[in-house]
């Protein structure tokens, strides 16, 4: 069955509807029938082999920048912005803003901060308002995802309070309800370009070792970032550093209450921490699809795409993927196939080893200090596609001696 007739005979998932979830039985039942699935936004791809080629696939581009367009959003702050990411540009363009901005990235740069994010980590721990029991997400994962912006920026963390507000409302553009909540999502766009302005200029007058200070600093053959490339690429950092660890501390720790063999295993070896960031992005990530769209007509195994296609590749879909990696199972010891977490090809995330840095030392500090976390109800989450995660996360635990 090829073309219309084979479109036609795949399966269908409403991903606009909050109630739907990505990482759902569904789109597993789904993923047994068809490699693909058709949706409201387009193409659906849902096994790993497929997703790991269609992310590397010539005729296809980075497809989030018509996330804005699919929902209404021609114009105005929001438009302009996203627009700009480096996510979002192409060939050459797209070559010289990571060009530029590799550098910021650096891993000697983020490496000097380890010592830093182990001490704030064991800090938020002993602030906990009682003992055994917390919310998970305003008492640690949203501080210190905020907070690691702050000391990457070189800005007091006593600022993480407006990091935090701020990016969490531009978080909301990458769920389902980006039309709706746009009012405030582009008045939080405008008090972050405020702050990154004050940043910027202060950085010129005083540079300093951060990271603020080698985007001021990016060149590269005569070639520079421009004011606008600086401030909006300084954004991203705060909104994507802040929104992704945040997510995904929580889906972490809702992974482990329900594998509390593998919490015990990360508190005896910490040096798993990496190895347990990798495999909670495998089966609960917060990005939870990578988006391309088809630069002309082509064809691909069974199935004809038309230019303009808009083919989501659905990350926990593939990252638990059967045919790969067996049946389900979560071991932060094994080895594994690379997942899909941070995308892929030429649009990888910049920022991965920021991510991978912060969370991977957070982990195992969580694990000694917290032992067998519970679920203690009333939890609250964004919908389940997009860019998910919890928005609160009560949990009680045993508290390490």
């Amino acid at each position: 069955m090829t073309g219309t007739a084979a479109v036609n005979a795949a399966p269908y998932f409403d991903v606009t509807d909050p109630s739907f979830s990505i990482k759902s039985a569904a789109v597993h039942e789904a993923r047994e029938r068809s490699w693909y699935a058709r949706t409201n936004y387009g193409l659906a791809v849902l096994r790993y082999e497929e997703v790991s080629r269609l992310l590397k696939h010539p005729k296809l581009r980075q497809g989030s920048a018509a996330w804005p367009a699919h929902n209404g959003i021609t114009e105005g702050p929001f438009a302009d912005w996203w627009a700009s990411w480096v996510l979002n540009k192409e060939g050459e363009e797209h070559h010289r803003l990571r060009r530029l901005m590799n550098p910021a990235f650096s891993p000697k740069l983020i490496g000097g901060l380890v010592p830093r994010f182990q001490t704030l980590a064991a800090e938020l721990i002993d602030g906990f308002q009682e003992p055994g029991r917390c919310e998970f997400v305003s008492e640690f994962a949203e501080p210190y995802a905020a907070r690691v912006i702050a000391i990457m920026l070189g800005i007091p963390e006593t600022e993480w309070p407006v990091i935090a507000r701020e990016s969490a409302t531009i978080g909301l553009a990458m769920g389902v309800t980006i039309r709706q909540d746009m009012p405030k999502i582009e008045a939080a766009l405008s008090n972050l370009y405020a702050y990154a302005d004050e940043l910027i200029a202060d950085r010129r007058r005083n540079e300093r070792d951060d990271f603020v200070s080698a985007l001021v600093r990016a060149h590269r053959d005569s070639d520079t970032l421009s004011d606008t490339e600086l401030r909006d690429g300084l954004l991203l950092l705060i909104f994507g550093g802040f929104d992704t660890t945040r997510n995904q501390l929580g889906l972490a720790m809702q992974t482990f209450m329900r594998h509390p063999d593998q919490w015990r295993l990360l508190a005896e070896r910490p040096e798993l921490g990496g190895k347990a960031v990798e495999e909670v992005m495998r089966v609960n990530p917060t990005v939870t699809w990578v988006t391309r769209e088809a630069r002309e007509d082509f064809s691909f195994q069974d199935l004809d795409i038309a230019a303009g296609t808009t083919v989501h590749l659905f990350s926990e879909s593939a990252g638990t993927d059967p045919r790969v990696f067996g049946e389900y199972s979560f071991d932060i010891a094994a080895e594994r196939k690379p997942h899909f977490g941070f995308g892929g090809g030429a649009h990888h995330c910049l920022g991965h080893f920021v991510a991978r840095s912060d969370m991977s030392e957070a982990l195992p500090l969580l694990a000694r200090r917290m032992r067998d976390p519970r679920p203690d109800g009333g939890d609250e989450w964004l919908p389940d596609s997009g860019n998910t995660g919890p928005i609160r996360l009560p949990i009680t635990f045993t508290p390490a001696a």
